[in-house]
């Protein structure tokens, strides 16, 4: 890829296409592209000197293209696919280009059902504090990063350096080549391109076989299915001469868990399990102790990550008041949980009122009672119409949102989010027992409530 000089992006505006597009940006690549709509991100990039074309149409591709790459999400007709084909411009595929790239680099993977873009971020800033250097492609935005100001999915190192977010979806990651890797934990996810839990495991396995040989992999013990692939996964490491380290907060020293609680500002469990994967690394690495705490201390939080975005103004008998606000990208039950707990242990005390908008059909459909169980934390739930994934979605009645309401428990279906401030409003009315400072709203799920977010923000 390296002797050409244009590019032009299918997509350009997803979380990982974008970050992609910056890295070719940065070398010195023309970049173009086009997304089906506008957003934060499509806007961020024309900033930076990006082309990009609302809308796709094969006349978007410019005449002197010398390589094509598209979303994986984006279907086989689309017209600009089409127009690539005809002019036989090479084409890859966000993952094949991505995989491309971990040939060229020392390459850090980061994978796992849950918790990756978190742990990779931890990762990244542990090895920019140790001096590696390292070019970064993630799946969120880092404030540590910039351009733009609000933060970046992507950084440019200097070194040999490759630390990625390796996602599992449609077996993406199995084109990657690294040599260092970590899995947070395997999960029933994506179920509508794996079909069973089975053909996860296998997928997971198959990741740890592409290992580069000598490299070091490590593992959660603490996730039950998971560690049931020990065999599996020390017979892969034995033929692919790979150290395989297990990491468990049950089992670390009490001493090591209270530095890793002190030095992180990030709530919860699960965030706590993800820095003790990076320390675990680094220390192989032998990276020292104080460089791995001071660079966990540096991290705030990442992007719609327990992100507090503002607070909320209201008017109760003339008096105002001030609810905060978080966005959280949780849309998978397992995330959610934890996201919970992560809130409780923040706001013990507070009626925490949650904003949830389902993420793909196919999902809730196929952990419909997982979904039923996961809100039991929040003390308000609103529920807003599932987000159709394009190309992937069919809603059924029977599993939608208002059905899900329907099974918890007090739960509220609001058909339109139009309402959601004087439903919000209703909701502390109505929860008077609790000083109005008590209140906590939680904005959750991996589609457009951002969106939502933003509007209630700035009525």
């Amino acid at each position: 890829m390296g002797k050409r000089t244009s590019v032009h992006f299918i997509g350009i505006g997803g979380i990982g296409m974008s970050a992609l597009a910056r890295w070719f940006l940065a070398r010195k690549w023309a970049v173009f592209g086009s997304d089906m709509a506008q957003g934060k991100i499509t806007l961020d990039l024309k900033k930076q000197g990006l082309k990009v074309k609302i809308g796709h149409k094969k006349t978007n591709l410019r005449p002197k293209t010398d390589l094509v790459i598209y979303n994986s999400a984006i279907p086989k007709d689309n017209p600009e696919l089409k127009e690539a084909r005809k002019r036989r411009i090479p084409i890859f595929s966000f993952s094949e280009a991505l995989g491309e790239l971990t040939r060229h680099y020392e390459t850090f993977a980061v994978a796992g059902a849950h918790g990756k873009s978190t742990t990779t971020s931890l990762l990244a800033l542990v090895l920019l504090k140790a001096r590696w250097d390292p070019t970064v492609i993630v799946g969120t935005k880092l404030k540590e990063f910039t351009p733009p100001a609000d933060g970046s999915n992507f950084r440019m190192g200097k070194s040999n350096t490759l630390v990625l977010e390796a996602d599992e979806w449609k077996g993406a990651f199995l084109h990657y080549s690294p040599t260092y890797a970590i899995i947070t934990n395997i999960d029933k996810e994506h179920l509508d391109y794996y079909k069973n839990f089975s053909n996860v495991k296998k997928t997971f396995l198959k990741f740890i076989g592409n290992m580069r040989p000598c490299g070091i992999l490590v593992v959660n013990r603490n996730n039950k299915d998971l560690y049931a692939l020990r065999p599996q996964i020390q017979k892969i490491a034995k033929q692919r001469h790979t150290k395989v380290v297990w990491y468990s907060i049950e089992q670390s020293s009490p001493s090591l868990v209270v530095k890793l609680k002190k030095n992180l500002s990030i709530p919860g469990a699960h965030n706590l399990s993800n820095a003790l994967a990076v320390y675990t690394l680094a220390r192989q690495l032998n990276i020292n102790e104080k460089v791995i705490l001071s660079a966990l201390k540096r991290y705030h939080g990442a992007w719609r990550r327990f992100e507090f975005r503002g607070k909320l103004k209201y008017k109760i008998l003339n008096t105002e008041y001030f609810i905060p606000v978080y966005d959280d990208y949780a849309h998978h039950p397992t995330e959610i949980t934890a996201t919970f707990q992560a809130f409780r242990e923040k706001f013990p005390k507070s009626h925490i009122i949650c904003v949830f908008q389902p993420h793909q059909a196919k999902r809730l459909k196929l952990l419909f009672k997982e979904f039923t169980r996961a809100f039991k934390d929040a003390d308000t739930l609103l529920l807003l119409p599932v987000y159709k994934v394009a190309g992937r979605d069919k809603i059924s009645s029977r599993y939608d949102s208002r059905a899900l309401a329907e099974k918890i428990k007090g739960a509220i279906y609001l058909s339109s989010p139009g309402k959601l401030s004087k439903v919000i409003h209703s909701a502390v009315i109505h929860n008077s027992r609790f000083n109005i400072h008590d209140f906590v709203l939680v904005m959750m799920g991996a589609g457009t409530i951002v969106e939502e977010t933003d509007k209630l923000l700035h009525e």
